[in-house]
């Protein structure tokens, strides 16, 4: 969580256009808000979870569909990112979630991309097949949005597959 992130203007649009254009129930998670401490145990085996921790389980648990926003640091996801996840193992059971990774440099984090879905497939999730890289974020967004026309319409295919694979699913698991 560094000082001057650029991941969360992304986040922010994103969750944005989820709203407004699809009429998409969503919520908007920050995990520096979150404050979440180191995972030292799965939070069902847990006396004492930590508030962070069960505010994020309850979220993706109640949610069809997860979507992260991630920077890339040294052609990886960050650390907290992946303390968030451990404490996630039953609530990502076959939840498609999309990933929009960030980056100040030219390929938009596609190495953290790769990483992190062999990571939620190993916690049982099925990371989506479209994703949405965002190069040079610091030109292309601006507290407002995209100021790279090409992103709005990359964007709107990469949500259209999120809820395509969410509706999928909703309709596999069947009624509740």
């Amino acid at each position: 969580m560094r000082r001057n992130r650029q991941s969360p203007k992304v986040a922010r649009w994103l969750h944005r256009r989820l709203t407004a254009d699809g009429g998409i129930a969503s919520e908007l998670l920050d995990l520096e808000e979150l404050a979440l401490p180191i995972m030292e145990e799965r939070l069902r085996l847990r006396d004492d979870p930590p508030p962070g921790a069960v505010r994020l389980s309850r979220a993706v648990a109640a949610g069809d569909g997860l979507l992260i926003v991630t920077p890339e640091y040294n052609n990886g996801y960050p650390g907290v990112l992946k303390n968030a996840l451990d404490y996630l193992l039953p609530e990502l059971k076959r939840k498609p979630v999309g990933i929009a990774t960030v980056s100040a440099g030219g390929f938009g984090g596609i190495s953290c991309l790769a990483q992190l879905r062999l990571v939620l497939l190993a916690m049982g999730a099925a990371p989506i097949p479209a994703s949405l890289p965002v190069s040079r974020v610091g030109q292309s967004f601006d507290d407002d949005g995209p100021t790279d026309e090409g992103i709005e319409g990359r964007a709107s295919a990469f949500l259209a597959e999120l809820r395509w694979w969410t509706e999928a699913t909703v309709r596999q698991r069947g009624p509740a």
